[in-house]
């Protein structure tokens, strides 16, 4: 952090999460994880907030654990992954989570897992060449298509990576949405509209291909500083953004966003 000029950063747990099929466990690693994350937060004031880790099919636990912590441990959101044993977030059994998380107006970020079928489809590739990228996208239509982003307006959903391939397809999933009988229930402002809701971090794609793809996407203003530490540099990214953004954008996606977003009290 000290490197890359970085003055605070919002801890999340990574693939693959913290589910592993088991209730039980699910409930210790979660609780431990949130309190460990939470512990380093109070030891460093100023130095981290908190994206709280949660076992969303255990969904009784999943609702206690989201009172936990923002009751309690007063965390600054959540941090999910794309799917947990091949079930994607819009899956109905997840709703009563969702409804919970929009009425508390929680900030809820993912980071992509491979699913069952794609994680060693190709010899010696790993799956956060191509998998997580494309696991992003499952997660966002999922939502998208499940109604969730329109019956929960209040939550802020940040996806890694800028969007996984989501500018890519982007005008795809509009144009085939068009199609759909039931998108007056599952998007009734337009698929456009709920796309354009969501943040993107900056995660490997400030290189001039990816950039330039996102752009047309999603503006500066959707659009928030991450690094994928350890596996990449914060000072990396900060070069990498600083090659493709003007002064007023880097102001905005380093750290004005992130405060927008954020609990108030990151903004006094």
């Amino acid at each position: 952090m000290d490197g890359g000029g970085i003055a605070t950063a919002v801890t999340s747990i990574s693939a693959p999460g913290a589910w592993f099929g088991k209730v039980d466990q699910a409930r210790r690693v979660v609780r431990d994880c949130n309190d460990y994350a939470a512990q380093m937060k109070g030891d460093y004031k100023g130095r981290f907030g908190v994206f709280a880790t949660l076992a969303l099919p255990d969904v009784e636990g999943t609702l206690r654990e989201i009172e936990y912590c923002c009751d309690v441990l007063k965390v600054e959101g959540f941090g999910l992954v794309t799917n947990y044993d091949d079930v994607w977030p819009g899956d109905p059994r997840f709703a009563p989570i969702w409804d919970e998380l929009n009425r508390r107006k929680a900030v809820v970020y993912f980071h992509p897992t491979a699913a069952t079928c794609c994680a060693n489809l190709v010899p010696q590739v790993t799956p956060a060449v191509i998998e997580f990228s494309f696991d992003t996208t499952r997660a966002i239509v999922s939502l998208l298509f499940s109604g969730t982003l329109a019956r929960c307006p209040n939550i802020r959903f940040i996806f890694s990576h800028g969007g996984g391939t989501l500018p890519m397809l982007f005008g795809r999933i509009v144009a085939t949405a068009r199609n759909r009988t039931d998108l007056d229930q599952v998007a009734p402002h337009g698929v456009l509209h709920e796309i354009k809701k969501l943040y993107l971090d900056t995660v490997s794609v400030f290189d001039p291909i990816s950039f330039n793809a996102l752009k047309q996407m999603a503006p500066a203003s959707q659009l928030l500083f991450g690094t994928d530490y350890p596996y990449r540099t914060g000072l990396e990214h900060v070069q990498g953004l600083s090659k493709v953004f003007g002064a007023a954008d880097l102001q905005a996606i380093e750290r004005d966003n992130a405060l927008r977003i954020l609990p108030a009290r990151w903004r006094t």
